[in-house]
Formats: C-alpha cells, structure tokens, sequence
C-alpha cells in the first residue's frame, strides 16, 4: 500500500480537455479505481488505432472485454478477437500498443500463468496486476 498521495502536476490549468481526461483517468485508476468506470475513456487518436487491422482489434477487445483486476492469456485474447490461433500476434499488438494502462496491456499473462513480458518491465507488470488485485479484493469486501 502507497503512502504517497495521488496529486495532479502543477499548471493543470493550461492542460487541453482530452489531457485533463486523461490525467483524471489515471488519477482515478491509481488512486480510486472505483471511479474509472464512471469517467469518460480519454479520446484514442494513435494511428494503430485508427487503421483496421488485427492489432486495433485486439487492442480493443482487451480495452472492452477484460476488466480491471482480470487477466486473459494470449490465447483466450486471441479467440475473443476472433482468431484463436493469433497468439503471436496478440503479443505483437500488445509490443505496439501506444497507450499502455489506458489500454490494459498489463492484463495479458501467458497461458501457464507466468507474467510474460511488459514494455515498461516485468517488475512494473507484476506491479500493475498485483495493484489492480489488491484494489479489487479492497472494493469486494
């Protein structure tokens, strides 16, 4: 458990609407998970996720079918996205996903239950997973 508050940098002000979104998101994710259902997903304008391919696809039926505190392998993400055999190429859009926690990369785990790789680290995956656990099992009791 963090001692450290959850704060908003300094000129919030002079922040455009989508970055005070986002900035409201990920404030409630850190610090009220709770919340985040209740705040608008900050606006997606990446051009991987424009585009149609099996990438945006899988990057939004993670973002829409595994809820905070889940985890899904490869595999399962795979049949959700509609190709049960695409494994690879899940981990191929989760290396390309341009927004991760907004886009829960973090929850895709290999199917032996092992962490599996994290752009931002293993150590900052296994944070992320044992956060949303931990806040899970808070909002359960």
């Amino acid at each position: 458990e963090s001692s450290a508050a959850c704060e908003v940098c300094e000129g919030a002000e002079e922040m455009t609407e989508p970055l005070k979104q986002c900035v409201a998101w990920l404030q409630a994710y850190f610090c009220e998970p709770a919340r985040t259902t209740s705040l608008p997903m900050p606006a997606f304008h990446h051009p991987l996720l424009q585009r149609d391919s099996f990438t945006r696809q899988v990057l939004w039926t993670l973002l829409k079918d595994v809820k905070f505190g889940e985890a899904v392998s490869y595999k399962q993400l795979a049949n959700l996205a509609g190709n049960d055999r695409a494994a690879r190429a899940v981990g191929g859009a989760m290396r390309s996903n341009p927004i991760p926690i907004l886009i829960p990369c973090h929850r895709v785990i290999s199917s032996s239950g092992q962490s599996g790789n994290y752009g931002g680290g293993n150590l900052m995956k296994e944070w992320l997973l044992s956060h949303e656990k931990l806040q899970k099992e808070k909002l359960s009791y």
